[in-house]
């Protein structure tokens, strides 16, 4: 079965740079865009980067497993591999981490390797991965 894509639309201050990170740094490709956005493809679901600086602000944290987790944060779910990849990336781009890669929950329900960074203009986003994809909604 072929799940649906999501789409997203976040704002940031500066094209240039979110070109650069979306594009540059995670690989994302190009897709359409305009004076004021631009669409990425980010592992097959649509992201659109919106220049709207007045919208930033920095996001509340909540405390998960030891961590304060940024509130307001996207992201997505990845195969172990791609997520290690993903993590290799971000390391050798020089991309400063809010959450160092990591397993959390480890021997319980939802145990999961994490990663959280931000963009240029201050969105969180996090990536993980569940060595076993059943334990992505366990309780």
């Amino acid at each position: 079965m072929t799940r649906p894509r999501f789409h997203l639309a976040f704002p940031v201050h500066d094209l240039a740079a979110a070109r650069a990170f979306y594009g540059g740094v995670l690989g994302c490709p190009e897709g359409r865009s305009a004076e004021d956005w631009v669409d990425f493809d980010l592992y097959g679901h649509q992201i659109v980067a919106h220049l709207a600086p007045e919208e930033l602000r920095e996001a509340a944290t909540n405390p998960v497993d030891g961590e304060d987790v940024p509130v307001r944060h996207f992201g997505l779910i990845l195969e172990p591999a791609d997520w290690r990849i993903l993590a290799e990336r971000l390391k050798a781009a020089g991309v400063r981490f809010i959450i160092e890669p990591q397993t959390r929950f480890v021997g319980l329900p939802g145990e999961q390797s994490t990663m959280f960074v931000k963009d240029p203009s201050g969105n969180a986003l996090e990536f993980k991965a569940f060595a076993d994809d059943a334990q992505v909604f366990a309780r």
